[in-house]
């Protein structure tokens, strides 16, 4: 039986004692994005291909997965990338980004996809303007950040000492 400890939670990564961690996250992360997107979309192709030869066996029937076929493919990515033991999508560990809880844990698969959905229901429903949150944040933080309590700081920052 395991013991849960009922000391509170400290907040790991404050952006006044250790400013490294945060130090242009921001534009890190527009170009993380925009590898991703790329990398979906040849995923999506790839699977698009694999959908269309199941639509011939299946008689039609599995072409109706056209209908949701980028989305699951990039709700996929997200949550076995950023929710996996890296921390980070192709995309972030590229550009030396990793996310972590606000209290030092890794992301998990379900934590990694709501914050995918929250990111797009918030850019579908508020504009690109949600992002300006980031230039108000001490952390760098967007609104689906926020909502989540998650944090994108750089990589290989002695994080693990935490």
């Amino acid at each position: 039986m395991a013991i849960e400890s009922t000391a509170p939670r400290v907040d790991r990564y404050d952006p006044l004692s250790r400013p490294e961690l945060f130090e242009g996250v921001r534009t890190r992360r527009i170009f993380a994005f925009f590898i991703d997107v790329i990398a979906i979309a040849v995923l999506t192709v790839m699977m698009g291909i694999l959908v269309f030869f199941l639509g011939i066996f299946t008689l039609g029937l599995g072409f109706l997965l056209y209908a949701i076929l980028w989305q699951a493919v990039a709700l996929a990515y997200t949550a076995f990338t950023l929710g996996g033991p890296n921390a980070a999508t192709p995309g972030m560990r590229a550009m030396g980004l990793e996310m972590r809880l606000w209290h030092g844990e890794r992301p998990y698969p379900l934590l990694a996809a709501m914050h995918a959905l929250i990111f797009w229901f918030s850019v579908s429903l508020l504009t690109p303007l949600v992002l300006l949150v980031s230039l108000f944040s001490d952390r760098k933080r967007l609104l689906h950040d926020l909502i989540l309590g998650t944090v994108v700081m750089n990589t290989g920052r002695d994080t693990a000492a935490f």
